[in-house]
């Protein structure tokens, strides 16, 4: 199959959707790779490192002449209009978000596996690029929260006195949750977990953390890993249990999404004139509209001298891992739905029906 990776067109991006070890791999496996030039320098994948695992590098029209299209973020418009009818592509796509490229993907007939639909299943845990990207960003929120406090995260003896360790909340023990307690504790700090999920409690104290439990029955309805509703009371009682803590903490770091919704309101306007002076929130899920009500997208705000970081796209900011991890999970994807005649186009296989938004076998110029 002729496979085309392009250079991504959201604004600040750095990933790139394959790597050069999964272009090597495809290749050898008799796949053509194309890889618009340049697209891996923010990865720190070089244009010679591409060509040297078997691909070829291309730019304008030339990109285009491809079966298989590959990228991290939705492509634009324009990116699509040039795809031929018939063709499949493979990325993060947000269909609810994306109506108008939903409607041009249809248009013309373009087959589209959005990574983000990959069902959170045993087999499929290897396709998961939503996980892939957020064990990064768990991991950077804790960097980043760390290179604004004032103070140091561990536990430090010295002769001119003992520095106490640094208090980190999270909000949230999904798969960026969890990796932000093991990075927190990893630097010393004693870490406190709320989560609406009271099944991940025993995640979150095998990893040292202390979990904040909220008693409430039925307030939850948990869909594919995530929160999908949650009850006003529930959110209420949630805000009630962690104050103590979120007045006590020098960072706090919220996680919380709620599938195909609006993130919900975690830490209220008069909670953060509560804070301590000096404190740190890293809101991680400020794209879905915020966990602090005063967050900002890309933007570091202060108010009442707390730090508030709306942190946009943390995994770009780790692209080289980033890239490696996605790369994989497009990979496995991809082996998983094509044989050496192309795609299988099972339609009633879970991952299949799961992650195919539009088109299938009539669309595909390549079956």
């Amino acid at each position: 199959m002729k496979i085309s990776v392009l250079k991504e067109s959201r604004e600040g991006e750095k990933r790139v959707a394959l790597s050069p070890a999964v272009v090597q791999a495809l290749t050898k496996a008799g796949h053509a790779i194309q890889i618009e030039k340049d697209a891996g320098l923010g990865s720190s994948f070089t244009n010679e490192a591409f060509e040297k695992a078997g691909a070829k590098l291309g730019e304008g029209d030339a990109l285009y002449d491809a079966q298989l299209f590959a990228m991290v973020n939705p492509p634009s418009l324009s990116q699509v209009e040039k795809m031929p009818s018939g063709s499949a592509l493979m990325s993060f796509i947000y269909a609810s978000q994306n109506e108008e490229l939903m409607n041009v993907l249809k248009a013309k007939n373009i087959s589209a596996f959005a990574m983000e639909e990959v069902p959170r299943i045993s087999r499929a845990q290897s396709m998961d690029a939503l996980s892939s990207q957020a064990n990064l960003a768990g991991y950077k929120a804790v960097i980043l929260g760390a290179e604004h406090l004032t103070r140091i995260f561990p536990l430090m003896m010295t002769a001119a006195g003992t520095v106490t360790p640094s208090k980190v909340l999270i909000f949230g023990a999904g798969v960026a949750g969890l990796q932000a307690i093991a990075t927190a504790k990893r630097l010393g700090a004693v870490v406190e977990v709320s989560d609406v999920r009271p099944e991940t409690k025993e995640q979150v104290e095998s990893l040292g953390g202390k979990y904040i439990q909220v008693k409430a029955e039925n307030a939850v309805n948990v869909e594919g890993g995530y929160a999908k509703d949650v009850s006003e009371e529930f959110l209420q009682k949630q805000r009630e249990a962690v104050e103590k803590s979120l007045f006590q903490a020098d960072l706090i770091i919220t996680t919380a999404l709620v599938r195909g919704g609006k993130a919900p309101v975690l830490i209220s306007d008069e909670q953060v004139s509560k804070m301590k002076y000096g404190a740190v929130i890293v809101d991680m899920a400020v794209e879905q509209g915020g966990n602090c009500g005063l967050s900002e997208a890309g933007k570091i705000v202060e108010k009442n001298g707390v730090k508030i970081i709306g942190a946009l796209n943390l995994p770009s900011t780790l692209a080289t891992n980033a890239s490696e991890l996605y790369a994989k999970n497009i990979q496995n994807l991809f082996q998983h739905l094509s044989d050496e005649n192309g795609f299988k186009w099972e339609m009633e296989e879970e991952i299949t029906k799961g992650c195919l938004v539009t088109g299938g076998p009539t669309s595909a110029a390549m079956n």
